[in-house]
């Protein structure tokens, strides 16, 4: 799991970034504008971003991030105690809210529960008969297996961690492609033909004049 953490207070940044190293990728910075762009350039599974940073404010970032369209799972680390920041913060589109000081451990299993929540453990059960592991590309049933392409394992994961909404294909380009490499959105439909074929129709759904739904 790939991680990106805002996080401006020195000496904590050092203490997650050794504790969140020793299961995840991490990559680490100071400043939202630089966050913002860390964001633009890579994809990350999980965002922790502290609410006041010098440069400007997580929740402003995420706010930012969604209306892109932008729905990696986000938890907010925060000193502050009034619950204006925690109405902001899920207003926002926070998942999920720390507050400072905290134990280790406390963040932990908040970051269990989102990858259970969002599917990003290794090997996600997508279905009672269909298993597919992240990391190998492998999508398997009690029939068959198949090896997904780096793309396929993408935009299988994209739609199945957003399966509560319709996914337009202009959003799947905008997320799973740089902007200098986005192809047409024929090539999202070849991607979709392809998992149908490997899974069924009735588990990707074709919304007409939408997009795509994974149930």
């Amino acid at each position: 799991m790939n991680i990106l953490l805002l996080e401006d207070d020195t000496v904590l940044e050092n203490i997650l970034v050794d504790f969140l190293q020793e299961e995840y990728r991490v990559t680490h910075t100071y400043s939202m504008k630089e966050a913002l762009h860390l964001s633009e350039e890579n994809s990350f599974d999980l965002y922790i971003f502290d609410i006041n940073v010098a440069d400007g404010d997580g929740i402003s970032l995420l706010k930012n991030l969604r209306s892109f369209h932008d729905e990696t799972p986000a938890i907010f680390i925060t000193a502050f105690h009034d619950t204006k920041y925690l109405k902001a913060a899920f207003e926002s589109g926070a998942n999920d809210f720390i507050k400072k000081p905290f134990d280790l451990e406390e963040l932990s299993q908040r970051i269990e529960n989102i990858k259970r929540h969002f599917g990003l453990n290794s090997i996600i059960r997508l279905t009672s008969e269909i298993e597919f592991d992240m990391q190998t590309h492998m999508l398997k049933n009690q029939r068959v297996s198949h090896k997904l392409s780096n793309k396929e394992s993408a935009c299988l994961h994209y739609l199945y961690k957003n399966r509560h909404r319709v996914i337009a294909a202009d959003e799947m380009l905008q997320n799973l492609w740089e902007y200098d490499e986005m192809p047409s959105s024929d090539t999202i439909r070849t991607l979709i033909k392809e998992l149908r074929r490997y899974m069924g129709k009735e588990h990707i759904k074709n919304i007409r004049g939408e997009g795509y739904k994974f149930e």
